[in-house]
């Protein structure tokens, strides 16, 4: 029986960090119309040397959302030409509140009528 050893992710760099989160602010939640980034649905990002990706630690507002395809689509055509791969590592726990959405999803949720 072969054991098989998995590297944790490891942390980022930080100007790396940004590029990417700028580049998921192009990924809308299908449902709200709001980015996923300004929506806090970011947890964390990290980089998984082993498999060469970029794993992204995110949430969703309901963990019954049924388009979790769509996201992960509009991810990959976000990503495309930033990395050659990722993985998102759906989180559940802390659970998404809207005392996580920036400002700036304030005022986008304002814009399109959400009372928030």
């Amino acid at each position: 029986m072969s054991e098989e050893t998995t590297t944790a992710p490891q942390s980022i760099d930080p100007e790396f960090r940004e590029q990417a989160l700028e580049s998921l602010k192009n990924v809308s939640d299908p449902e709200l119309g709001v980015n996923i980034v300004d929506l806090g649905l970011i947890y964390d990002l990290a980089f998984d040397e082993e498999h060469d990706a970029l794993v992204i630690s995110m949430t969703l507002t309901s963990a019954g959302c049924p388009l979790t395809d769509v996201i992960e689509n509009d991810i990959a055509e976000a990503l495309d030409g930033l990395v050659t791969a990722f993985r998102i590592n759906w989180v559940w726990m802390p659970p998404w509140t809207p005392e996580r959405i920036t400002d700036d999803g304030r005022d986008m949720m304002r814009a399109l009528g959400f009372a928030i």
